[in-house]
């Protein structure tokens, strides 16, 4: 997978590209990422991506010209097929359904804003537009890693045992699990029995209802969308309803 960072901050970028599981995967060649900085496309001698609004108010706009020019370049730089996102707290909240959908393209084009927010005819050029939540960053840069990291450890290869990216939270539409591991009893609380058991039947079963459980004491708005059968779901609820109470 291509990933293509258009930003005015580049350098922001060089540590995480280089450590951990990115690291790796950039390293072993299932991730290229290649950094552009935006400034490049500007035409003042100020190098400007910025304006002050139409309309007045507070802050700065991020300018048109220079992106427009910018992904014209960038999308002619690799033949494979792009999906340009705009990284903006106004777009779809990033969950795991998206990150499996953006892990199968073949290249992304991650435009991180900066100031007050993108004028609005940059938004004509994005396939979408991509939020974390409902708060507000400094820049689209943390949101950009936020993607590259989710989309990497899905990439073939990329993590230490296939089965990690499976077994993870909101896989299933569920939190994961208890993890435990050495010592067996630490400050008085034990590991579970079953755990130890080597009964690796009776560990999934118990595995499978623990993150039910947990999810619907934590987050109980996700039991609704989560691959249930009829009897967890019925469980699932009443553990909802004891925790409301």
């Amino acid at each position: 997978m291509r990933i293509d960072l258009l930003t005015i901050l580049p350098d922001m970028f060089a540590p995480m590209l280089s450590a951990s599981i990115v690291g790796r995967a950039c390293a072993t060649g299932a991730l290229d990422v290649v950094t552009h900085d935006l400034r490049d496309w500007t035409a003042d001698r100020h190098r400007s991506t910025d304006d002050a609004p139409f309309g007045g108010g507070p802050g700065m706009v991020m300018k048109p010209e220079p992106v427009y020019r910018a992904l014209d370049d960038i999308r002619a730089m690799s033949q494979l097929p792009s999906t340009v996102i705009v990284l903006s707290p106004q777009g779809r909240r990033l969950d795991q359904d998206l990150v499996r959908d953006l892990a199968k393209r073949p290249r992304l084009v991650l435009v991180c804003g900066r100031y007050e927010g993108f004028d609005e005819r940059i938004l004509a050029r994005a396939d979408m537009e991509v939020s974390l939540g409902d708060y507000v960053l400094t820049g689209g840069e943390l949101a950009a890693m936020v993607v590259i990291d989710a989309v990497a450890r899905l990439q073939p290869g990329v993590l230490g045992h296939e089965q990690s990216a499976a077994d993870e939270s909101f896989t299933e539409g569920l939190l994961e699990y208890p993890q435990y591991t050495r010592p067996a009893s630490f400050l008085g609380m034990d590991v579970p029995e079953v755990l130890t058991s080597g009964d690796h039947a009776r560990i999934a079963r118990w595995r499978r209802t623990e993150a039910i459980r947990r999810t619907a004491q934590r987050r109980p708005d996700l039991i609704a969308s989560a691959h249930l059968s009829e009897d967890e779901r019925r469980f699932a609820e009443g553990i909802a309803h004891d925790t409301e109470e």
